[in-house]
């Protein structure tokens, strides 16, 4: 009787058991005496790891108004984050103010509701710019959200060449997988580039990107999927940049990635090993020789959509499984996400057991101790030259397509995570692939868990907040800063310095991106 194949969610088969022979069978033999912190990085970007310095915890948090989403943030402080992570309603994501007729239903509800300056001050109030690192999961609209933070900080008599943080600012990847989206590719690339060039003269320690597998393996993709097309949209991002002609060894070394981290454990830890090795060897080739510039630095969030709304307190154990696999593959940042999840926004407690979770791993299960781990293994060696061999599979077949905006304008990127996720819902459904609570070890009856509740008065609080700022704005002053940034729109000049001041007169973020939708146009 012949035994059952297992595959990987990535369809990598695994063997009943590993041996050095299979570990050895690497695509570059010098591989097997490398150390941390050296070329290609597969071992880890710092040569200490954790045992210099712990990953940054944090937790992602913005709901309802900015005064709600500033009491979660003192809180989470309170308890231990080390960096903010702030979500944005859908509204604020594609550029409409709180009073639009299209942010109706949903002002506050995914994020907190950012419209001006005045929402950002209240966002922090209390909370030092220069003594925080902050990451804003915003993208169309994140040079905006970057203006309204350096306002701020100036506000505050921040030195600027000491702010630290990150906007995701990935628009790639929404085309293909997230929908947040306004201007059509090549105006939101020139937009990207142009944050690229202001912060590398004038906020020297902000990452300027955050290019995401994250909302790639929500929408269905696998592990290679993942890394092959968030790495493939780094490329464009850099050739881009090039073109510009910006120095890849100085803005190679702002640039960040935000990863995904799923249930099996082994292939998540191969997937990160990979992905640094990977794209070590991308930045080689293109021309990049700052070690900085040639090193893969990641924040992760456990997966999302492992999270089930069936027995929610199953999911403590999958987060913890999660941040495990981050762990041992070598993040630089983490957030755990909450149990309740897949019913709400997070309450208080389930974000408290969410940071516990990292705390746990951090301080009690010895797993940052030494470095990589679980180098050497055979299983996970093996496994991670076969990740890094299906990646470059798929890399080489974008670039064949003329990179990552060719491949995603094709719907090639789109048509593939479809795939994935027709056939993994497909082996749910089936029986093939358990998932505990859902299609087996279910329960008759579910003990209701009470869920977090945003109030459906918001957009009228926002309202009165736009109409009080309009009033007693400058009006001829607002006037003349959007002129004066569809003119740099036409005429090619950089954004940046004229959204700050912009943003410094009190334009909203819906004034701010209407002045560009009509020069630009809106990507359909």
């Amino acid at each position: 009787m012949s035994e059952k194949k297992i595959f990987t969610d990535s369809g990598i088969e695994i063997k009943r058991l590993y041996t050095a022979e299979d570990a050895l069978q690497t695509p570059d033999s010098k591989l097997q005496t490398e150390l941390p912190g050296e070329f290609p990085y597969t071992r880890g970007v710092q040569p200490d790891m954790y045992r210099g310095k712990l990953w940054t915890m944090r937790q992602y948090a913005g709901f309802s108004t900015a005064e709600e989403s500033n009491k979660r943030y003192h809180y989470l402080l309170s308890q231990g984050v080390m960096g903010l992570s702030v979500a944005f309603d859908l509204p604020t994501q594609i550029g409409y103010d709180s009073d639009h007729a299209l942010a109706e239903g949903e002002v506050g509800k995914v994020g907190v509701a950012i419209d001006s300056i005045e929402d950002m001050e209240l966002l922090f109030k209390g909370i030092k710019l220069e003594e925080v690192s902050t990451s804003m999961t915003i993208n169309a609209t994140g040079f905006i959200l970057l203006a309204f933070y350096v306002a701020l900080a100036k506000k505050q008599g921040a030195d600027l060449k000491k702010i630290t943080g990150t906007i995701q600012n990935d628009i790639l990847k929404e085309y293909a997988a997230r929908g947040t989206y306004i201007y059509p590719p090549k105006p939101s690339m020139r937009i990207i580039t142009d944050i690229f060039e202001w912060c590398s003269k004038e906020l020297p320690k902000w990452n300027t990107i955050s290019i995401s597998g994250y909302h790639i393996r929500e929408a269905g993709s696998t592990a290679v999927q993942e890394i092959a097309f968030t790495l493939s949209n780094g490329k464009a991002y850099v050739q881009a940049a090039l073109a510009k002609g910006l120095d890849i060894n100085v803005f190679g070394k702002r640039l960040s990635f935000f990863f995904n981290a799923h249930n099996n454990l082994f292939e998540e830890v191969a997937k990160f090993r990979a992905a640094r090795r990977m794209w070590a060897k991308i930045m080689k080739d293109l021309g990049a020789t700052d070690e900085k510039a040639l090193m893969l630095r990641f924040h992760t969030q456990t997966g999302g959509a492992t999270l089930t709304a069936q027995q929610p307190l199953n999911n403590i154990s999958r987060v913890t499984i999660q941040t495990l696999a981050a762990v041992l593959g070598g993040t630089q940042s983490l957030h755990t996400n909450g149990y309740d999840e897949a019913l709400s926004l997070p309450t208080e407690e389930a974000a408290r057991i969410a940071l516990r979770t990292q705390q746990i791993v951090a301080f009690e299960s010895g797993a940052p101790d030494t470095v990589d781990p679980l180098a050497g293994s055979y299983f996970v060696e093996s496994l991670t030259n076969e990740v890094e061999q299906k990646a470059w599979e798929l890399v080489n077949k974008i670039d064949a397509m003329g990179g990552s905006v060719s491949a995603i304008e094709a719907g090639f990127m789109q048509d593939e995570i479809a795939r994935s996720a027709y056939e993994y819902q497909r082996n749910i459904e089936s029986g093939e692939k358990i998932i505990v609570g859902v299609n087996k070890f279910t329960v008759d009856k579910e003990t209701p868990i009470p869920g977090f509740k945003i109030d459906d008065h918001i957009r009228v609080l926002q309202t009165e907040k736009l109409n009080t700022l309009k009033a007693k704005r400058s009006m001829q002053n607002a006037e003349r800063c959007l002129t004066e940034i569809t003119a740099a729109a036409k005429d090619g000049r950089n954004l940046m310095p004229l959204v700050i001041d912009a943003v410094e007169n009190y334009c909203t973020l819906g004034e701010i991106s209407d002045v560009l939708r009509k020069v630009f146009g809106e990507h359909r």
